[in-house]
């Protein structure tokens, strides 16, 4: 990717760094020493001084290096979660989640200004798509924040803004890159990577056979409510995903989660949770109930505790192993989407968007 005609050199692979060195008549070992120091974080090419001169120099007139900025901060005085809002190179903002359990520390990214599926009780997409993150700008939300805390990143879940599956191949290429031994060399046993359910990018994903653990966003039992819910079903419906789950788990043999919001009203009755027991079964699966965030917009809200343990008992006792997810930072609003969203229309820079965006 090139940015103001510049390549973006920290989405590259270190066989891609060792091309550019070739193509320059550098040593090539040069491009693992690049690729180690931008992978620590390093912000400027001046800071490469192990590096000559003459080759920064080149460096900096060809390529640049991305950065995510902190734009605003919030910590949660409950549990000390941050959620982050990050400015890039383009002025766009994201959303991330840094989160501290007692394995260590997990970053939820965003891989999309934006979303485009639309999902109803997700505030994301609110305000629309405006692109892809690349590789190098999903490595520096992790970089970013810590650098900001003085913390090694431990665990990373693909789960803020965005769809991964449809920025695949730069999804696929941050995989890559933040499994690295001679970068961030965060196991992919420890990142989790969540779709909506694109079905074609669960078969492409599947090829690459990574043991990642893929989440998806179910959150309906039947065609019927998941359609009203999520538009993307009607493209992908839920016998056709589940198919590529299953396609999905005979290549990797991992199990896969099945994230599912419970809204009051909605999907939350005991015929819902039969109806999506047996639409998993024979699966290798774990459910993750999530009582649904509060969107303005909608008038969708969370079901009461017991209706939320009725749910999660039935589907024990269906057989399917099921959990209720603990909620982190709910002072500070940290599912993804909206502060952004906040934030532009404070500065009313969202009605400008939504103008131009027709």
């Amino acid at each position: 990717m090139r940015v103001l005609d510049k390549l973006d050199i920290k989405s590259m692979d270190k066989e891609e760094l060792a091309d550019l060195m070739r193509g320059w008549d550098v040593p090539a070992f040069h491009a693992t020493q690049i690729f180690r120091r931008l992978q620590c974080g390093i912000t400027s090419f001046d800071e490469m001084t192990e590096l000559s001169k003459s080759l920064r120099t080149k460096l900096s007139e060809t390529c640049y290096i991305a950065d995510a900025t902190v734009e605003k901060k919030l910590v949660s005085s409950l549990d000390g979660t941050v959620k982050y809002l990050y400015r890039m190179h383009d002025g766009e903002l994201i959303e991330s989640v840094l989160m501290k359990y007692h394995h260590g520390y997990t970053v939820c990214i965003s891989t999309q200004v934006g979303c485009r599926m639309g999902c109803t009780f997700c505030a994301s997409g609110r305000s629309g798509w405006f692109r892809h993150l690349t590789a190098s700008e999903m490595l520096s939300q992790l970089m970013t924040a810590e650098r900001d805390n003085g913390i090694k990143i431990s665990n990373v879940v693909m789960m803020g803004m965005g769809e991964p599956l449809d920025n695949f191949e730069q999804t696929a290429r941050f995989l890559k890159l933040v499994n690295d031994k001679d970068g961030m060399n965060i196991g992919y046993r420890h990142i989790s990577l969540s779709t909506s359910g694109v079905v074609p990018g669960i078969k492409r994903l599947a090829e690459l056979n990574l043991p990642i653990t893929l989440s998806v966003s179910l959150h309906a039992p039947n065609d019927e409510i998941r359609s009203r819910t999520m538009p993307v079903n009607k493209k992908w419906p839920i016998a056709e995903l589940l198919g590529a789950c299953r396609e999905y788990q005979k290549v990797t043999t991992r199990r896969i989660s099945f994230e599912y919001a419970l809204i009051a009203g909605v999907n939350d009755s005991d015929a819902c949770a039969k109806e999506l027991a047996g639409r998993l079964k024979g699966l290798l699966c774990h459910v993750n109930l999530i009582p649904a965030n509060p969107v303005a917009e909608t008038d969708f809200c969370k079901p009461d505790s017991a209706a939320i343990h009725r749910f999660e008992q039935k589907l024990n006792g269906l057989g399917i192993h099921t959990t209720v997810r603990r909620t982190l930072g709910a002072d500070i609003n940290a599912s993804c989407g909206q502060l952004r969203r906040k934030t532009l229309q404070s500065k009313e820079e969202y009605h400008e968007v939504v103008r131009s965006d027709g």
